[in-house]
Formats: structure tokens, C-alpha cells, sequence
């Protein structure tokens, strides 16, 4: 079964014009009894934030944060040390990476748009952790737009494998970009949940057209096929049942 969750009909809101946000799912003011999650993914959240501007310094626990830049630069500084001076990681994320918090027993953070003259755009991703009350982590990878043509690149996964960044949930996110005849397919496991989202583009899934924000929701599909891209940028899910 494949349902559709088209574009326009998720979730809008804006902060004093410094942020504009499209949510898949169910977060903050915008509630939709119907759109609560698709098994351990709770959050997938597309947001646009002006030039210089950002979210301040605040707080979360027990849950996996990933983050996904599309455009421009996110600036990321936390209780951990990320993001400050001599710390081992930046905290400036770009398109291309991928960055995992694990907020566990609790984790200070803030995420700024990093440029002066131009938007971030990026997804703000929240998967239910597998454990409560680890210890806070973070992780940050690149991932080339070559191993992402034309294939479903490995970028989350529970233990790392395949060059992924490691997270606390028993959850995969793959990436891919699509254009033309370039094409891919997964085989799926009837007994998990997959959830494909459209990050920009258009690409057709499983015979189903979908463009630039539309997500679709598969349970007990036996394979996933991806095809007829034009310029697409895709994540997919792969999550357990709840």
C-alpha cells in the first residue's frame, strides 16, 4: 500500500519573516491527528531561514536529530562543545552533509543560518531513539554528490555501516539523486515501513508522480522502484513498526 502525502497539503508556518517551515508531520502549533508520524520517523520538517537569522539556544532529550542541508549554511553550536572554538567539529553544515545529534539524557543547541546574504534551507529530521537516556552525541559526515548519483547512498544508519553516520535508532536514511535515466531499486521488507521523501525535484516512485515536497507513505510493498527523475533529491526512510 502506498500513500501519497503531497506537498501542499502539509503542515505551514512562519516565525517573524525569518523562517518559513513546511512539516510532513505533526510538530509544534500544527497538529493533524492524521499525520502523526510514519512508524519511528516523528519529524521531517522544511525549513527556510533568512540571512544571519536562526533558532536559539534550546533544549531536547531522547531523540535522534538529523540534519539535512539543501542550501546554504547552517551554523550549529551545543553543550557538547560542537560548534565552538578548538572543538573537533565546526558545526557548520553545508549541502552534502549530514549530521546526527543524539540528545539522550538532554543536549543544548542552536542553529543559525551561517551566510549574511543568502537562505539555509535544510530538513530537520526526528527519529524516536531505540534507547532513552544515552549519553548526547554528535556526528557529522559529507557525502559527495557522486556517491549519491543515480543510487541510494547509506547516510544513517544504527551502526554505521557503509560510511553512514551512526544514530540510536533502529532506522536507515539513504539518499540519491535522480536525473534523466538514471534509476534504482531496493528491495523492501514487508515486516518495516519505508517512507520516501522529495526533497526538490520531481521522480516518479512505484508508478506514483511525485514533485519538489511530496512524501509517500509504503507499507507492505515488497520493492521500491525510483525513476523518471528531473533534477530529483530524495531521502528514504527505512523504519520499524510501531
Amino acid at each position: 500500500m502506498i500513500t501519497l502525502r503531497k506537498s501542499e497539503a502539509r503542515g505551514r508556518s512562519a516565525h517573524g519573516g525569518w523562517l518559513q517551515s513546511a512539516h510532513s508531520f505533526s510538530f509544534g502549533d500544527y497538529f493533524d491527528i492524521k499525520h502523526q508520524g510514519h512508524g519511528n520517523l516523528r519529524v521531517i520538517n522544511d525549513d527556510t531561514v533568512a540571512p544571519g537569522r536562526g533558532f536559539g539556544t534550546h533544549g531536547h532529550r531522547d531523540m535522534e536529530i538529523i540534519s539535512y542541508v539543501l542550501d546554504g549554511e547552517l551554523a550549529h553550536q551545543d553543550s557538547m562543545g560542537n560548534g565552538h572554538a578548538g572543538a573537533d567539529n565546526s558545526g557548520i553544515i553545508r549541502p552534502g552533509d549530514v549530521q546526527r545529534m543524539s540528545a539522550g539524557t538532554g543536549v543544548q543547541h542552536s542553529e543559525f543560518n551561517n551566510l549574511q546574504d543568502g537562505s539555509t534551507r535544510f530538513l530537520q529530521i526526528w527519529i524516536k531513539p531505540k534507547f532513552k537516556g544515552i549519553r548526547p552525541g554528535y556526528e557529522q559526515k559529507h557525502f559527495n554528490p557522486e556517491q549519491r548519483r543515480g543510487r541510494l547512498a547509506l547516510v544513517a544508519s544504527p551502526n554505521g555501516q557503509e560510511g553512514s553516520v551512526s544514530m540510536n535508532a533502529d532506522a536507515r536514511i539513504y539518499a540519491g539523486l535522480f536525473n534523466a535515466d538514471e534509476t534504482a531499486s531496493q528491495r523492501l521488507d514487508t515486516a518495516r515501513l519505508t517512507y520516501v521523501h522529495l526533497a526538490r525535484g520531481k521522480l516518479t516512485v512505484n508508478g506514483h508522480d511525485l514533485k519538489e515536497g511530496d512524501g509517500a507513505l509504503l507499507e507492505d510493498e515488497t520493492e521500491l522502484d525510483l525513476s523518471e527523475g528531473q533534477n530529483a533529491e530524495v531521502l528514504v526512510f527505512d523504519l520499524v513498526k510501531e
